[in-house]
Parts: C-alpha cells; sequence; structure tokens
C-alpha cells in the first residue's frame, strides 16, 4: 500500500502532485470549507502552521464541498478568500470527496482512523483534522468541533514532529 505521501492529488490549480514534498514533516490534514460556521477556524490552523512550520509541520487543506454545499467555490475562489479572508499560506489541494464512493484516496486512510471515543468511519463535517505523524505511521483524529487550539491537537501535532537528533557538539562544563 502506497503511503499517504505518495497518494496522487491535485494542487488547487488542478496540476498532478502528492503530498510527497512533506514527506518527514508532521501533517494536519483538514477538509475546509469557506460558507461553514467553522470556517473561522482557518484563522487557528494558519496560526498552528506558522508556529510549528520551522520544526518539520504542514498544516494542510482539502477543500470539500459534501456538507451543506459550504464549498461551491471554484479553485481560484477559494484560494482567494482563504488568503484575503484568513491569510492562508498553508498548501490547499484539489476539492475533494471525503465520504461516499467517490472518496479520495487519501481519506480512504483517514476514515479508517478511529477518534478518542473510538469511531471510525465516514467524516462528521467539514474541518475534521487528522494530524499524521513525521514517519507516516500515526494518525491521531479530531472530529470537527475540535479546536485547532484545543491541547489535544496541540499535544498529537508536538508528538508527530520529527525527532530532533541530539546535537554531536560535546558540552561543556
Amino acid at each position: 500500500m502506497k503511503s499517504l505521501f505518495d497518494t496522487p492529488v491535485k494542487t488547487l490549480a488542478g496540476k498532478a502532485s502528492s503530498l510527497a514534498g512533506l514527506r518527514g514533516k508532521a501533517l494536519l490534514i483538514v477538509n475546509v470549507a469557506s460558507e461553514c460556521g467553522l470556517t473561522p477556524q482557518y484563522r487557528a490552523l494558519e496560526a498552528l502552521h506558522e508556529e510549528y512550520k520551522d520544526r518539520g509541520f504542514s498544516v494542510v487543506g482539502f477543500p470539500c464541498n459534501q456538507f451543506g454545499g459550504q464549498e461551491p467555490g471554484s479553485a481560484q475562489e477559494i484560494r482567494s478568500f482563504c488568503r484575503t479572508k484568513y491569510g492562508v499560506t498553508f498548501p490547499l489541494f484539489e476539492k475533494v470527496e471525503v465520504n461516499g464512493e467517490a472518496r479520495h484516496p487519501i481519506y480512504k486512510v483517514l476514515t479508517k482512523v478511529a477518534d478518542a471515543e473510538g469511531s471510525a468511519g465516514d467524516v462528521q463535517w467539514n474541518f475534521e483534522k487528522f494530524v499524521v505523524s513525521a514517519d507516516g505511521k500515526t494518525i491521531t483524529r479530531f472530529r470537527p468541533m475540535t479546536k485547532p487550539r484545543d491541547p489535544s491537537v496541540i499535544a498529537a501535532v508536538e508528538a508527530a514532529l520529527p525527532k530532533r537528533r541530539a546535537s554531536s557538539k560535546p558540552r561543556v562544563k
């Protein structure tokens, strides 16, 4: 089975891509929408991205229109909205389906992961979050109402970050 990092995706502009450029980083993958009551989470997601990006972390957004038609815009409209309203700099990929027959392959993997209550399966709504460890081996799931700065999300991000190598410099006493 391919890793999440090797799964084909398209950029928001429609170009063939993958998450391979993010290999070795911890990720917070989230299905996003521009017209949802949870859309203000973009602000906290961007803050989290900025705070941890230099430590090997990236938020990754996948727009999704499956929940109440709350992401109806074109790729250009989504990009413009995210940048101008919330200052989003983290990668946004193609609009995808996260549930059902046309579920994107990345979400076929993610939805097998259970949340803290032991429930796996379909994404419940916009802004469901998955923290993927830098080695891709550990995935932690958070439901939509869990805020990006919730202590449990921060703890999962911290645990998922690439392990820092011990300094090779001798310590001076």
